[in-house]
């Protein structure tokens, strides 16, 4: 990691796999300074700043240069990646909005929340040994992968497929993204072929389900085109597991380090929603919302130029103090709006699905898992870009 000071702003190497984003530099730099500069631009440190540039009219959407800054600009995940919804803008963005909203419906994912809650204590009573799991493999990546298949209306069996090509996928937000390109796009060719044949099938043979509804996806003579159907249902399995695989385990390590609020969550379920909040305040695996300014203008006491990337550090704002006080974590508390899932017209698509099957994943692993460590053997993604744990062995006792 590299902190060092460039006309009395703070200059940070995130691009560096030691770089910490959650760091005690970054919180330091913090104080010092509003934002930052980085070898990938911008990067916005307090949370009012972050609140006010996430919605400013000059800025649009700026994770459509993430493949450019690290040196791809063509090839299938480049054309891709700049089909994602998050990357569109105007009227492209609000009309795919438009069009996908209704497969999220609340009904429809509200009436999964059993099988949600079935399946976390289904993956808790398979643990390999009674007083230890190594978290991911055991708990976190199936229960994300599965939850997709439920959504799908696929067999969960096959859940392997689509956590193993979705966490190679995962690699294109970090900053090893380059060097995995080739498997990158291996992945993506094999996520194409399976979301092909989903669609098909529905087609053969609708139900009433998430699928049949993006396949039908319409509002008055507009559709969804074959190649817009076809990237959207890889953008949400993907997006759909990868974040909640991370996310979890993020959660895990944050309750780790206040075994009170572990203990309280045990005993009032009823917090788990508040609980995922919390979790993504202070813990996001989205390290940074990504914008780009469309022209020149002066913000504060800055000019910024047309084209610069500005990185709202997720984290930085979440914990900051003009805002949160000292740092604390308490599911409990009324807090001020996250933002672990962007804002403004880019705020995620899938954030109730997100949010109903963590909040009820929470509340069993705490009655289940008491007094949880981590045991030798946790690995972790870079700090920076999205993030989360590879490995996280966890030894606990078992609830009697």
């Amino acid at each position: 990691m590299t902190g060092t000071v460039l006309d009395a702003v703070p200059y940070f190497d995130v691009a560096d796999p030691n770089f910490s984003i959650t760091s005690a530099a970054v919180h330091e730099a913090r104080e010092r300074s509003w934002y930052a500069r980085t070898n990938y631009g911008l990067a916005v440190l307090r949370y009012d700043d972050v609140n006010r540039l996430l919605k400013h009219p000059r800025l649009r959407q700026g994770s459509v240069a993430w493949p450019a800054h690290n040196g791809v600009t063509e090839g299938p995940f480049a054309r891709w990646w700049d089909s994602w919804i998050l990357n569109k803008e105007g009227e492209e963005h609000h009309r795919l909005r438009r069009l996908m909203n209704p497969a999220f419906s609340p009904r429809l994912i509200g009436s999964l929340v059993p099988r949600f809650q079935a399946l976390a204590t289904e993956l808790i009573d398979g643990f390999a040994e009674p007083d230890r799991c190594e978290f991911v493999s055991e708990f976190a990546e199936p229960y994300a992968a599965r939850v997709i298949a439920i959504l799908l209306g696929i067999p969960e069996s096959e859940w392997p497929v689509i956590a193993r090509e979705s966490a190679t996928l995962g690699l294109a937000l970090g900053v090893t993204f380059r060097e995995n390109l080739p498997k990158i796009e291996a992945a993506l060719a094999r996520l194409y072929a399976y979301a092909d044949e989903l669609i098909a099938d529905r087609r053969r043979t609708p139900r009433d389900d998430f699928v049949t509804r993006l396949v039908n996806a319409s509002r008055d003579t507009d559709k969804l085109s074959e190649q817009e159907l076809r990237d959207g249902l890889l953008l949400l399995i993907f997006g759909g597991f990868d974040t909640t695989r991370n996310q979890l385990g993020l959660a895990m390590q944050t309750f780790i380090r206040h075994p009170d609020q572990w203990r309280l969550l045990a005993e009032r379920p009823e917090l788990g929603g508040k609980a995922v909040e919390e979790v993504m305040r202070v813990n996001p695996t989205v390290r940074w919302v990504t914008r780009e300014a469309v022209e020149d203008f002066t913000y504060k006491d800055l000019d910024i130029a047309a084209g610069t990337t500005i990185h709202l550090w997720s984290e930085s704002a979440g914990t900051d103090p003009r805002v949160f006080g000292e740092p604390s974590f308490d599911i409990t508390a009324e807090r001020k709006p996250h933002f672990g899932f962007g804002g403004g017209a880019h705020h995620c698509l899938g954030h109730f699905v997100a949010r109903s099957d963590m909040s009820e994943a929470l509340p069993l692993l705490a009655r289940r898992l008491r007094d949880p460590r981590i045991l030798d053997g946790a690995e972790w993604l870079p700090d920076s870009g999205n993030t989360g744990p590879v490995r996280l062995p966890i030894g606990f006792t078992p609830a009697s």
